[in-house]
Order: structure tokens, then C-alpha cells, then sequence
């Protein structure tokens, strides 16, 4: 099943994103969450797999979607994805440069009719409310989020933000300049400092409102105190997404399960509201 066929049946979607455990004990971790968090009924949770152009040619990424393909995987995330760190990395070994150049290969491989479901992968595309990190001219930037959505994407998911007004003015961009998929909000809690200095790394370099690390501030020496005023932002953040008919909200859970509980149930989601999940 496709992505947007859960969103043309619930609107707005609730979906949480998991990422592979490396060792014993993070799969440990990983299956308590997802029993954790299973009575909670989201749309869909996020094994799609992640598709990036970082050290792949077309032969071993045409593989990659056979196999999925037999095994009835219906959606994959293009991504350009980042440059590998402690390895020797030759780029012209690579046979996209681009997330663009990625979509248009899943898309003729849709039309080949290899794939089981006749419409082939849904594909999905990451969406950069704060701006592409590479580049900061914005009008350039929409014009190249434009053509890669146009190549053949389905829906976005976007990176995770701080500011709503982000996210809405990208949400209104992306509108004047035609695009009219689905646009997901990614929504990343902030539970540690340790974790604020991570996501700052991880996203290319978030932008944090002022209001989000004075809160911060006010408690830095205090776990509990920080994890609570991350949790409650976050809260404050889908509230207002929520009010603005935001199309879904996607949290990134990194395999953990209190923050995004708490949050659901300050909501007060339903978990009847999707019996068929």
C-alpha cells in the first residue's frame, strides 16, 4: 500500500519512524518501543527503506529495488544522502549526484512493471522547511525541490524544525510554485542537551528559536527539567500544526517511546481512530 493511499483515508496521519539497531541491546530497546507504542494505532510507521545517492550506481540500486519489489515493499524514501565520514569517498564512482537523479530512476523502474502493485513504489522526498544546508539561495532551492517532486514523487517528509512559521511558509512556497503532494511534518522532541547538540549536527544545522533555548537554559543542569521542556515544545509544536490542517505529523522516535507517548496522550488522539493500522 501506498503512502498516500492511508493519507486519502485519514487526514490528518499520525506515523513514527524507527532506524536499525546496531547491537543487542538497541534491538532490545527497539522492540520495547515498538510494543510500547503499538496500542497508540499510528497510520503507518516508517520501515520504508531509505534509498541515497551516496555510493551506488545504478546496477546495484536497480538490485535494491528488484529485491524490495519481490518481497512487496511498497514505498521508498530518495534521498541524496550524506558524504560518508572516516572512509575514502570517490564521488564519480556514483552514478546520481542528486535526490532528482534518484527519483527518476525509481520512477522508470515503476514503469518497467517489475514491481507487483501495477503503480510500482510510492516515493517519497525530503522536505527542508528551514532551507537546503547546500543551498542558501531560497529561489534557487525551490526550483530544484520543484523539479525533483515534479520527477516523481508522491509525498514529502520533512526534516525536523523548531519554528512552525518554517514549516508553513514552506508549505506555502511549495504551493506557489505547483506542488501539490502531501507534505509531512517531522517532528524530532528534544529529550537531553546531549541530544539538542546531536540534532543540530544530524540536521545540517537546525535553526532553535530563542524561546526554545532559553527554556533550555533555564534548566540545563537539570535532565528531568530539560526532557520536560523539550516534550512540552514539541507538544506546543503539533498543536499548532494541528490547528493549521497539517496534512500529518511524522516523529522521529530514535527507537525510544516516552516522548512521543506523552505527547500523543496530551493530544488526546483516539488509538480507536484507525482500526485497520
Amino acid at each position: 500500500m501506498h503512502i498516500t493511499d492511508i493519507m486519502q483515508g485519514n487526514s490528518p496521519t499520525f506515523s513514527f519512524e524507527f532506524f536499525p539497531p546496531r547491537t543487542p541491546e538497541a534491538a532490545d530497546t527497539l522492540y520495547r518501543t515498538i510494543r510500547d507504542l503499538e496500542s497508540y494505532m499510528p497510520d503507518f510507521v516508517d520501515p520504508i527503506p531509505h534509498l541515497t545517492c551516496i555510493c551506488h550506481n545504478e546496477e546495484e540500486i536497480e538490485a535494491v529495488l528488484l529485491r524490495y519489489a519481490k518481497s512487496a515493499i511498497g514505498n521508498i524514501l530518495a534521498l541524496g544522502g550524506d558524504r560518508p565520514t572516516g572512509m575514502a569517498y570517490d564521488q564519480s564512482r556514483d552514478s546520481f549526484r542528486h535526490a532528482i537523479d534518484l527519483v527518476k530512476f525509481i520512477r522508470r523502474f515503476n514503469d518497467s512493471g517489475a514491481h507487483p502493485d501495477r503503480r510500482g513504489f510510492g516515493i517519497g522526498v525530503a522536505g527542508f522547511p528551514e532551507g537546503h544546508p547546500t543551498t542558501p539561495n531560497r529561489l534557487l532551492e525551490m526550483d530544484y525541490f520543484r523539479a525533483k517532486v515534479h520527477a516523481g514523487a508522491d509525498y514529502i517528509i520533512t526534516q525536523l524544525f523548531f519554528d512552525n512559521d518554517d514549516f508553513l511558509d514552506f508549505r506555502e512556497r511549495c504551493a506557489l510554485a505547483g506542488i501539490h503532494i502531501p507534505i509531512i511534518a517531522g517532528i524530532m522532541p528534544i529529550t537531553s542537551i546531549g541530544g539538542l547538540k546531536r540534532m543540530a549536527e544530524l540536521a545540517g544545522g537546525a535553526r532553535f528559536p530563542a524561546k526554545l533555548l532559553r527554556a533550555l537554559q533555564h534548566c540545563q543542569d537539570d535532565p528531568d527539567m530539560v526532557r520536560r521542556v523539550g516534550i512540552q515544545y514539541a507538544l506546543e509544536q503539533c498543536h499548532g500544526l494541528l490547528e493549521n490542517d497539517v496534512a500529518g505529523i511524522h516523529f522521529y522516535t530514535l527507537n525510544r517511546s516516552d516522548a512521543t507517548r506523552l505527547i500523543f496522550d496530551s493530544l488526546g488522539i483516539r488509538r480507536d481512530r484507525n482500526p485497520e493500522a
